[in-house]
């Protein structure tokens, strides 16, 4: 038996670190946590300086069982889980499951999965750092009592089966609240006045000039009618360059990934969800086999929030681009980032653990998100160290003759690529893109007599701010402090499980439960869900950390004023004020007047007769939706029921259109409705593609209604026509017709 055993926290680590180390090493994963509180209750004692209870959880006892099973009296316990909190908090909880003492165990910690990096660390072990374990801790106690007591209100007073969250509640808040600021946003008509002109002595070298100013004023035009009234004075104007300036512009690069800003570029460029940017990255982390055995870790850790790259990362660095791009592109010496406060310099940031693994050279091992998100960072790491790329910039200002109007161009060309010979950064707004975006200009003189082609004006109107995405709200999250690396991820991932949030097209649309809670606690617990709060919270469990601040005052600090309000808002709240809304409709039953109530699915109007009168509806009725159920209605309404012989009818619920029994809720017999699209499959050409949804957020895809015997499914809408190049299926994808194989658009 091995005389030393190695626990890691995941599996996929074991067979990397045994061959680094040898037969003298046995390497188990503990799964993940080996403790936590109990599900029955809260586990903490607010009374004794919040004392946790932990429990062993039955899917793990087995596992303590058998690592208990390899821990002779002389063997050497080495606890490698990862090297932030949760990975100390971890390691915590080994010591304590196993029933080790202190020097029974050698705590090492390791930024990369390499043969050096491993061994370096078993050359220098050390002890569990307590200060991390008591943050983390903290965290988790915060997060449980927050958790348990505000939930029983919440289904008290709102629903059933709610719960807040100290983070979540936050991000849900800047969700909602963005999308109150847009509602009650005002579009204003704007108008542009763009010239097309050229030298007098050459009419191809034409380019663009945006009116700018009047008499030495930007110009700003509010309506149609002045813009066309500008336009006819402009018309009999001659032009001339009144200024020209030529300046030289540099770009630097932007620092290597850490956590966050990974999880918004992956969002960007490759449109993974922060949950799959971070599984595959953990997969490149934790190792790829490379063939013939050889299990290989490809990127350091990825969460971090500390800009470092290590010497031996940027000596190396350095040689790959004097290499590749010739010694021009590369620097004399590093170039170093600074951090934010509080981010752990001793971590190093994401990069690849051997830059000269080139993307390419790796590519056969790899599955596909694996290979861009790898691509993604090794371009990022070594675009970090070169120069920044240089513009020569050239501004001209373009005067009339008469009326004192000035149009402005810039354009800028490329005089060294420096870093963007490899890498350039996503971008969240299109409209930032476009501001980018500058032109090439010819050369001008100042004084020189210029021609126009065309002067024209152009209509805007201006926008309400844009919904956030998964990247734009990590990067407010990460601005005004809240969570941290290990978070965001799961932040995200809890919101739109719990239905707070849906993802649409990219981008994320508060769901009317989520505005109703998100209303109760800001009315009745405005501390939770305020960010300067949060991230003061933020900074204390980070003080914790730091061994500046003792975690038992932290949470009782907290704790007492939150669990009184808990106990008035229970007493004092009534549901009916909280869930619902009065309006001025009138029932078409009853002649009641109709409320607006939140239901599972939503709000809806309800007769305030109810249970008298039962009459409800949803709140926005779409015609055609309307006139689509009613026909459904004549089509399916009057089936007799399974059950109980009742006439079934036509409802419309979360997921869609179904038939269920006018029993309910004495009978509550329900029936899916099949919608043929009419398309034959592609696939056995024998069946019809049908909708169907998903099991898990039902969403919509079309598959064959012969399944399970045929298992065609696409998530496209399919069309009832061929593609004309390869006859293959066409569907509708982002408003166009294309084909689902060959990828022509009609």
């Amino acid at each position: 038996m091995a005389k030393n055993l190695v626990i890691v926290e995941s599996p996929a680590k074991c067979k990397t670190i045994s061959k680094f180390l040898g037969k003298d090493y046995a390497v188990m994963a503990s799964m993940g946590h080996v403790r936590d509180l109990p599900k029955s209750k809260m586990g903490i004692d607010v009374e004794h300086d919040f004392a946790p209870t932990y429990l062993i959880p039955v899917e793990k006892k087995k596992l303590i069982k058998d690592l208990k099973s390899k821990i002779k009296p002389d063997t050497v316990v080495w606890i490698a889980t990862d090297l932030d909190r949760e990975g100390e908090a971890i390691g915590w909880h080994l010591l304590e499951a196993l029933q080790l003492k202190e020097n029974k165990i050698h705590r090492i910690v390791f930024h990369e999965i390499t043969k050096t990096a491993i061994l370096e660390a078993v050359s220098h072990p050390g002890d569990l750092n307590y200060d991390l374990i008591n943050a983390q801790q903290s965290r988790r106690l915060l997060d449980r009592l927050v958790g348990y007591e505000l939930s029983p209100l919440l289904w008290k007073k709102v629903r059933y089966g709610l719960s807040a969250g100290r983070v979540q509640s936050v991000a849900v808040r800047l969700i909602v609240d963005r999308e109150r600021e847009r509602d009650a946003f005002v579009s204003e008509e704007y108008w542009s006045i763009e010239g097309e002109f050229f030298p007098t002595k050459d009419k191809k070298a034409v380019f663009t000039a945006k009116l700018h100013k009047h008499k030495d004023k930007v110009i700003k035009i509010s309506e149609e009618k002045e813009a066309h009234r500008v336009l006819e004075l402009l018309k009999s104007q001659d032009y001339s360059v009144s200024e020209v300036e030529r300046k030289e512009v540099k770009k630097n690069p932007s620092p290597p990934f850490i956590t966050s800003t990974l999880q918004q570029e992956a969002a960007r460029k490759l449109r993974m969800s922060v949950k799959k940017t971070m599984i595959v990255a953990q997969q490149l982390y934790e190792g790829i086999d490379m063939g013939d055995g050889d299990h290989q870790g490809l990127i350091t850790y990825m969460r971090t929030d500390s800009l470092n790259l290590s010497t031996q990362a940027t000596t190396a660095i350095k040689k790959l681009i004097k290499d590749e791009y010739g010694a021009d592109y590369a620097l004399e010496t590093p170039r170093l980032f600074k951090g934010k406060k509080g981010a752990q310099e001793a971590h190093e940031a994401i990069r690849p653990v051997d830059v000269t693994l080139k993307p390419s050279a790796v590519k056969q091992y790899l599955d596909k998100d694996q290979y861009r998100l790898y691509e993604l960072i090794w371009k990022r790491a070594i675009a970090c160290q070169m120069q920044p790329a240089v513009f020569d910039r050239l501004t001209l200002d373009i005067s009339t003759s008469k009326e004192d109007y000035l149009f402005r161009a810039t354009g800028q060309t490329l005089k060294f690529p420096g870093f963007i010979a490899l890498y350039v950064e996503g971008v969240d707004d299109p409209e930032e893109e476009k501001e980018n975006d500058e032109s090439l200009l010819p050369s001008l003189d100042k004084g020189q007599a210029l021609g126009v082609k065309t002067i024209t004006p152009f209509q805007h109107f201006t926008q309400p701010p844009a919904r956030y995405t998964e990247a734009s709200l990590v990067k407010k999250l990460e601005a005004e402090g809240i969570g941290r690396p290990s978070t965001y991820a799961p932040t995200i991932s809890t919101v739109m499980n719990r239905g707070y949030v849906e993802k649409k097209e990219g981008a994320l649309w508060p769901t009317d439960t989520g505005m109703v809670v998100t209303d109760f606690l800001v009315n009745h617990f405005s501390t939770i869900v305020d960010l300067g709060f949060t991230a003061k919270m933020e900074e204390d469990l980070d003080n914790i950390a730091e061994g500046k601040e003792d975690w038992h005052k932290f949470l009782s600090q907290f704790y007492g004023p939150f669990h009184a309000n808990v106990d008035e808002k229970m007493e004092t709240l009534k549901k009916e004020d909280v869930i619902t809304e009065t309006t001025d409709e009138v029932c078409d039953q009853c002649g009641s007047p109709m409320m607006i109530k939140l239901g599972r699915f939503g709000k809806f109007l309800s007769c305030s007769n109810y249970p008298t009168c039962k009459n409800a509806k949803p709140l926005e009725a779409d015609p055609a939706a309307e006139a689509a159920l009613a026909e459904l209605q004549k089509k399916l309404g009057g089936k007799k029921c399974a059950d109980c012989g009742k006439p079934m009818e036509v409802k419309r619920g979360r997921y869609g259109e179904f038939l269920g029994c006018t029993g309910y809720p004495e009978c509550k017999n329900m029936e899916s409705i099949v919608k043929f699209t009419g398309v034959k499959c592609p696939d056995c050409n024998e069946g019809q593609l049908i909708e169907r949804r998903t099991k898990k957020g039902g969403k919509i895809f079309y598959g064959c209604n012969k399944f399970p015997k045929c298992k065609f499914a696409t998530w496209d809408k399919p069309l009832d026509q061929k593609c004309k190049a390869c006859e293959g299926l066409m569907v509708e994808k982002g408003g166009k017709e294309v084909c689902s194989k060959c990828k022509t658009e009609a």
